[in-house]
């Protein structure tokens, strides 16, 4: 179910307060002889200043920036709108408005215009520093030495001596059994007379069942 609409207070008197002042401003206006839509139009001239003013002023407040120009124009629309107030509460005579008071309401669009101008366009943003680091490359590049154009002939490394190779130490001789050799002469003659060549010594390795180098040594043995 939507709800209720509620009127905000703060918001009906803005309104209030507005109305009456934009018609202070347009009586005034005509009783300093600016008739027809000129009468309508200050009015409008002077609420748009105020709030171009207030609108510059919290910008250039949350930018941290000086806001001394913006308060200097919200304050000229202030004292425009209050002054058409007072003047039309009878301190004034409508029907015999002075000359001063005409001149200043006949000038009030050049006025507003100029301030309009200066709170619309913003003044140019400073320039960015250089970087440091930018500064310190640049310096850089400049003491930079230029490389010869064709490269230097490289130097060879003196050689190194090298160390004389030292031989390896013979394996100590394997020991083998009278009766492990006899045995083995029995296999050797054996796998002659069916093969018709010595055995090697894989394969005696293999018959007897004994390490590679007990077998090479009853290979040297039996030739």
């Amino acid at each position: 179910m939507p709800s209720k609409l509620r009127p905000d207070a703060v918001l009906v008197q803005a309104v209030i307060a507005g109305a009456l002042s934009f018609a202070h401003l347009h009586d005034l206006a005509a009783a300093a002889g600016q008739d027809g839509w000129k009468a309508w139009a200050y009015p409008i001239s002077v609420d748009l200043l105020l709030v171009a003013a207030w609108h510059r002023l919290r910008r250039l407040r949350d930018a941290g920036e000086p806001t001394r120009s913006a308060w200097t124009w919200f304050a000229v629309a202030l004292a425009a709108s209050l002054g058409a107030n007072v003047a039309t509460a009878g301190l004034l005579d409508l029907d015999a408005v002075p000359a001063w008071l005409r001149i200043l309401v006949a000038g009030w669009p050049a006025l507003a215009f100029l301030g309009g101008t200066l709170l619309a366009h913003s003044p140019a943003e400073p320039a960015r520093t250089a970087d440091p680091v930018d500064d310190i490359e640049s310096v850089v590049l400049e003491v930079e030495p230029e490389l010869p154009a064709e490269p230097l002939a490289e130097i060879p490394a003196p050689e190194q001596p090298s160390a004389p190779a030292l031989a390896a130490p013979a394996p100590p001789p394997v020991a083998v059994p009278d009766a492990l050799l006899d045995y083995a002469r029995k296999v050797a003659a054996d796998h002659e007379t069916r093969t018709g060549g010595p055995i090697d010594p894989d394969t005696l390795r293999t018959r007897l069942g004994v390490p590679a180098p007990m077998a090479e040594a009853i290979a040297l043995q039996l030739a």
